[in-house]
């Protein structure tokens, strides 16, 4: 039976059959794009990735091949049974784990010598170390070898975000596509002159009604617009319209900001560590942080599942200490619960940081959150406060500033105390005005990456602050009886996770001690500052001269990295030996960080040192330089001299080798032999036996924990290295030292 079709003006009619032939069969065709088009943004999204996942593990797959091709089919033998022969099979060429993996027995048992029984078991191991490797190997880009297939995983990743942007315009385009999927059907006869010809009267209304219902949706103003942005949006959505170099532009522009993207797609990327993501709790409580509902409507940027379990940690406990260890995003943990609170009505947040990182919480709460971000700090501050304190916001402050804002009874929604180990002392009054203003706060958030330093005492104080009675509980005897025993008691207010456990795709770390001979002349100002008993020229004597080793090695390590092509950050406790440094190296410096230089300033001499083609070395004072700053750039990390504070050289190390670092990162250390730099590295394993314990999840026995407990003061390991020094060479007693 006919379908019926809205009755049309006769001068319809007419104009329509004006456009039987090509002009419909163009108009058809339009509409079939625009059908198709549609059908294809609904499903690209998972097509795209399948693809992706494919593609991820052709890319882990390959890697564990190539660490299998280089493990000797000899290392099967505990997996074999006593006594199996492998000489037939390497002789006839299957050498590694990797050519026993690939074959099949019946493949092996052809082989002269080779039975049934030994072809299975070497073919059944060696899968199985297969699959143990394949299961360990993380995803990870390597933008200096711009492999292919990396590439393609890198233009389908693209694809996917631009499929995803374009689906967002597919409940507008599903309307239209309905429309015209109704209407073609009917209107197809209109594209043949003959056809029309041979049809009735009745039926060739229908079909112009048809065609005019196809032409009127298509260029409807809506309609156009629609399909301008379709037409956009197709070539996109094909990962082979992205160039090679535009891909790999991408990924060394944000690293983190692509495995970030990522793990929101539900791709598995190889290794994972669930446990260790979620800092070691039990079960239950694990379980009950995971149910906190985040609200990241106020959030720009992705999170992490290690990072998205450690802001629901903050919103379910209220006072907390966050430890992740540096480069993990403490920083974008704890801007997602003040994006959370401020989407649920409590949008008054106060960040209270040293001066050195105030300026880099402004530029990552605008980064990282839609939330109006308040600089409480310089000359402008008080117009600040009243902005803040009218309309909410993330104010920055300073600890030197805080107590002339006149918080004193001002409600607070959430206080962020960031590198909390600055307030470890309670009898100073930077850390009374951190105390009253958590007292202010419905949300506390501790952030430090070494909360322990060398004193369970210290840790026990800022734990004081947030849950006094998880505080109270920690006795010696709880310190004593191991870490996990002491992590039990504070996992109600204390998540630390490490690099190790959550960030799989981090490239390794290789440090390398830089051993050096001093010079006559060094050993010269080294033996002077030994007997003017000044302990400081000490450590920074074998930097005086001009031609010092250290020197030599410095410059040595810096061309070196900059004919590979790698930027350099040096880090060195003292001013002068950083001018001696700039000296000598000259043009390569692309700028240095001090004390003195105002906050501002140093991240864009950060700025400046990203951006900069080619190589280049920054130079930075380890306390300015060394806490705060994102510095991924750079891919080569020397130490001038050690500090006494292993945490001081981590934090240091950890402006480069952290998450968003796309290169494997080389650390090397300077040292002289025969001076002061001997004494304080073996001090520097002695301090890291507590931190290790503690703020990490070893099973050390107690006794390994009291001898790291039991340190001698700064001044005093000074004075006992002074002697030691004059005694071995042959110097009267010291006098006080400076």
């Amino acid at each position: 039976m006919p379908v019926d079709h809205p009755r049309l003006p006769p001068h319809a009619y007419d104009a329509a059959r004006q456009r039987i032939g090509a002009p419909a069969r163009e108009a058809i065709a339009a509409a079939r794009w625009v059908i198709d088009s549609a059908a294809l943004l609904h499903v690209a999204p998972h097509q795209l990735r399948a693809a992706a996942q494919q593609q991820v593990e052709a890319i882990i797959g390959a890697r564990a091949t190539e660490q299998l091709a280089a493990i000797p089919l000899d290392e099967l033998r505990p997996h074999l049974d006593r006594g199996t022969r492998l000489a037939a099979l390497e002789s006839a060429g299957v050498r590694t784990v990797a050519d026993a993996a690939r074959a099949e027995p019946q493949h092996l048992t052809a082989i002269p010598g080779v039975g049934y029984h030994t072809a299975t078991q070497v073919a059944s191991a060696a899968r199985a170390v297969a699959e143990e490797i394949t299961r360990a190997t993380p995803l990870r880009i390597d933008p200096d070898r711009e492999d292919p297939a990396q590439a393609r995983l890198l233009a389908i990743v693209a694809a996917i975000n631009r499929a995803d942007s374009a689906a967002l315009d597919l409940a507008a385009i599903q309307p239209l596509a309905q429309r015209l999927a109704h209407a073609v059907p009917s209107a197809e006869r209109a594209a043949s002159r003959w056809r029309m010809l041979f049809t009735g009267t009745a039926a060739k209304h229908r079909v112009l009604a048809a065609l005019i219902d196809v032409e009127h949706a298509l260029t409807e103003p809506a309609s156009a617009v629609l399909r301008n942005r379709l037409g956009a949006a197709m070539p996109q959505l094909d990962p082979r319209s992205y160039p090679p170099h535009q891909v790999w532009q991408w990924f060394r522009a944000d690293p983190a900001g692509f495995y970030a993207y990522l793990s929101t797609l539900g791709i598995a990327a190889g290794a994972t560590d669930t446990e260790g993501s979620r800092g070691y709790f039990d079960d239950a409580l694990a379980r009950r942080i995971s149910e906190v509902e985040l609200d990241a409507s106020l959030l720009r940027s992705s999170l992490r599942g290690y990072q998205r379990f450690g802001a629901q940690f903050m919103l379910h406990r209220e006072r907390t200490l966050l430890g992740d260890e540096m480069g993990l995003g403490k920083t974008v943990q704890a801007l997602a619960v003040l994006a959370h609170l401020a989407a649920r009505g409590q949008p008054r947040s106060l960040v209270v940081c040293p001066a050195s990182v105030q300026v880099n919480w402004l530029k990552e709460t605008t980064r990282h959150t839609l939330l109006p971000a308040r600089s409480l700090h310089g000359r402008d501050k008080l117009d600040e406060l009243d902005a803040w304190l009218a309309g909410g916001g993330v104010a920055v402050t300073t600890f030197g500033t805080v107590a002339s804002l006149g918080l004193a009874h001002t409600p607070i929604d959430a206080l962020i105390v960031d590198e909390a180990h600055y307030v470890k002392n309670p009898d100073t009054q930077r850390s009374g005005m951190i105390r009253h203003l958590a007292m202010q706060a419905e949300h506390v958030m501790f952030l430090s990456g070494t909360p322990m330093e060398n004193r369970v005492a210290e840790f026990k104080a800022l734990i004081g602050y947030l849950q006094p009675d998880v505080g109270e509980n920690l006795d010696a005897a709880a310190t004593l009886a191991g870490a996990r025993a002491f992590r039990r008691r504070v996992a109600p207010v204390y998540l630390r996770r490490n690099q190790e456990d959550v960030l799989a795709e981090l490239p390794e770390r290789i440090d390398v001690e830089e051993w050096v001979e001093l010079t006559g002349e060094d050993e010269a100002a080294y033996r002077s500052a030994v007997m003017e008993g000044t302990f400081m020229r000490m450590r920074r004597a074998a930097w005086e001269s001009p031609r010092s080793a250290k020197l030599e090695r410095l410059v040595e390590l810096a061309d070196e990295a900059g004919e590979d092509g790698h930027k350099v950050l040096v880090f060195s406790f003292f001013r002068d030996v950083l001018e001696a440094m700039a000296t000598a190296l000259g043009q390569r410096v692309a700028g240095t960080i001090t004390g003195s230089v105002p906050a501002g300033q140093r991240q864009q001499l950060v700025d400046g040192f990203a951006q900069q083609s080619g190589p280049a070395v920054l130079l930075c004072q380890i306390d300015a330089g060394g806490v705060g700053l994102n510095i991924q750039a750079a891919s080569v990390v020397i130490l001038a001299e050690p500090q006494w504070k292993p945490s001081s050289e981590e934090q240091a190390i950890a402006r480069a080798h952290r998450m968003g670092q796309a290169r494997t990162v080389q650390v090397h250390r300077l040292l002289a032999k025969d001076t002061v730099d001997e004494h304080i590295r073996a001090v520097q394993e002695h301090k890291r036996v507590l931190f290790d314990e503690f703020a990490r999840a070893s099973d050390m026995q107690a006794e390994a924990a009291a001898a790291g407990l039991a340190g001698l003061a700064e001044s005093q390991a000074e004075r006992a290295v002074l002697d030691l020094e004059r005694a071995r060479l042959g110097i009267g007693q010291a006098q006080d030292v400076p």
